[in-house]
Parts: C-alpha cells; sequence; structure tokens
C-alpha cells in the first residue's frame, strides 16, 4: 500500500505541478507524540494533541511547532481556567502585567489579543507572549512590550485540533468537524488587526479531494474544498508547507497575501465572554478578525504587519 501511495503521489504532483510546486500532501493520520498540552483547572478543556506527519523522511509537527512554555505565557484578560473572569476591562489591573524590552528607550504598547485557538506573538523578531490555552476554553490576553517604531509585528497562530493531523474536532454532533480559525488584536498605539496584515497558510486540513486546490502565485487557495463534518473517520490528506526560519523579521513576507476580514458572527463569539467583556478593546477600537482566505480548512496561520 505504501508503494502505491507513493506512486500515486508522484503522478499527481507530476499532474498537478503547477498546484503542488511548493506544497507536501499526506495522507491520513499524524503520529501523536504527546496526548495533551493542557488541562484546565477550573473548568473542561478539550484536548490539545502534538503529532507527526511523516513524507519522504521530511517530519511535519502538526498542528504547528509550537513554543509552549509557561516563562512565556501572556497575562490573562479572561481565562476561567486560572479563575480570572472580570466583567470589563476596569477590573483588570494593567499595572501587573510585565513588559517586555526591545528597545531601552522606546515606546511601552499594551495589546490586547484574542485568538482562535492559539498564538505566539513576536516583536522585531523577538517572542514576548504566547496564550496559556492551546485549545479551549476560549480566553484573551494582554500583552506590553516596549519598542521604538517602525517596528515588526509577527504573529503565529493555530487553530487546534482534536484529531491529530485530520483538521477536525469532536463538535456541534460530528466526531471529525472541521472548526474554524480566528485572530483580532488591538495595539495602544493604535494598530489592528484588519486586511493590511499579511497572511499565509501552512497547514491546510482535512482535504478530501486534491483536485480542489490552487496555488496562484503565493496564493493557496481552498476555497472550494469540502469544508462538510463527518461522524465517520474517512481517510483524508493534508498540506503542508515548509515555515522560513526568517519569517518573523524578513520583510519579504510582507509580500504574503492579505489577511481577509471576517465578521464576529462569522467567528462565532457572541457566547465567548472572554471577548464580548472586551468588545471595546477589539472590534470597538477598530479592529477586524483576520485569517487566511479559508476560515475553516486552514490551521496554521503566520501574520506579519509592520507599523511605522
Amino acid at each position: 500500500m505504501k508503494i502505491k501511495f507513493l506512486s500515486f503521489l508522484s503522478i499527481l504532483c507530476l499532474t498537478y505541478s503547477v498546484a503542488f510546486s511548493e506544497t507536501h500532501i499526506i495522507k491520513g493520520k499524524a503520529q501523536v507524540e504527546i496526548e495533551n498540552l493542557f488541562s484546565c483547572e477550573n473548568g473542561r478543556s478539550r484536548p490539545s494533541p502534538i503529532g507527526i506527519k511523516t513524507f519522504n523522511e521530511k517530519e511535519f509537527i502538526v498542528p504547528g511547532k509550537v513554543h509552549y512554555d509557561k516563562k512565556y505565557f501572556a497575562s490573562d484578560l479572561y481565562n476561567e481556567c486560572s479563575n480570572v473572569k472580570p466583567k470589563s476591562l476596569a477590573e483588570v489591573n494593567l499595572s501587573s502585567v510585565p513588559i517586555t524590552q526591545i528597545d531601552a528607550d522606546g515606546e511601552i504598547i499594551t495589546a490586547y489579543i484574542f485568538a482562535d485557538n492559539y498564538f505566539e506573538l513576536f516583536i522585531n523578531g523577538k517572542l514576548v507572549g504566547i496564550d496559556p490555552i492551546p485549545f479551549t476554553p476560549f480566553n484573551s490576553n494582554i500583552v506590553k512590550f516596549k519598542v521604538k517604531k517602525p517596528y515588526e509585528i509577527a504573529i503565529k497562530v493555530v487553530d487546534w485540533e482534536e484529531n491529530s493531523g485530520l483538521g477536525s474536532e469532536n463538535n456541534r454532533g460530528k466526531a471529525f468537524h472541521p472548526g474554524d480559525g480566528g485572530l483580532i488584536a488591538s495595539f495602544s498605539d493604535g494598530t489592528v488587526t484588519n486586511s493590511n496584515w499579511k497572511a499565509q497558510t501552512f497547514y491546510t486540513s482535512p482535504i478530501y479531494d486534491l483536485t480542489c486546490v490552487k496555488e496562484d502565485g503565493n496564493k493557496r487557495i481552498t476555497k472550494d474544498c469540502n469544508t462538510k463534518g463527518s461522524n465517520q473517520y474517512k481517510e483524508t490528506y493534508s498540506l503542508h508547507w515548509d515555515i522560513p526560519l526568517n519569517w518573523k523579521s524578513n520583510n519579504k513576507y510582507l509580500s504574503w497575501p492579505e489577511a481577509v476580514e471576517y465578521t464576529e458572527d462569522e467567528i462565532g463569539v457572541n457566547n465567548k465572554k472572554s471577548y464580548m467583556n472586551f468588545q471595546k478593546q477589539f472590534s470597538g477600537s477598530g479592529a477586524s478578525f483576520i485569517w487566511s482566505s479559508n476560515l475553516i480548512l486552514d490551521n496554521l496561520i503566520l501574520f506579519r504587519y509592520q507599523v511605522k
């Protein structure tokens, strides 16, 4: 079966040489390396596994390679697992948020971040904060950093998966439901997430039919792909791309496709207190939810933005 599979992919990749010029196509589930990164102390959380998918001796960590370490945890804006549940920003002690120094003579910037599901924030290539909860329950965070303008923002966002390597979770009555992503952030210097940001996808799943995948320049297009969930396991494909080592700081990645804006209804945040309690700081500040062109199937997105 393995030989037949390799032969099939070789023929397929040759046939669709333009569409799959930089894409690594892997079939089936991942090998689970970590069963669960996180357990919620004061509530229920979904398992957040880390897996590995391998093809031609090349390994891809799914849903993504992350710096999940407590020393990088961003401060809680709202986190029911740590019992931090303010009803508004007025109940948040902003003075307790630590400041990461990028430039000693810089300006102190405060960032409010809500990510579905997990984020890592880099400023001028330096990691300044990560999401304490990889999957659920939904939370939000505050980050402070000191920097001079102009500066570079890079954010890795992961839409986590319960079924490792399959891009799906047990949700909404389906055992294999492909979840959606989303990122919104506002910064005290007036910077907000919108379509001026750049977004590139590096892990897409599940793909039932590879003929739905297209490539147009650096755009990775899956708008015609099936996004329906299933109660039964079906063999699917995942698409993977190599992440550039210098993606956080090299300005050539500012030529990535424009981020796509989504509404609060499309993201589905009306029942999430971690967002709604601070709506003024998010959409009220002019920020929009952003993602790639496929909110459901694209699971690992890298964002870039230059603050001038």
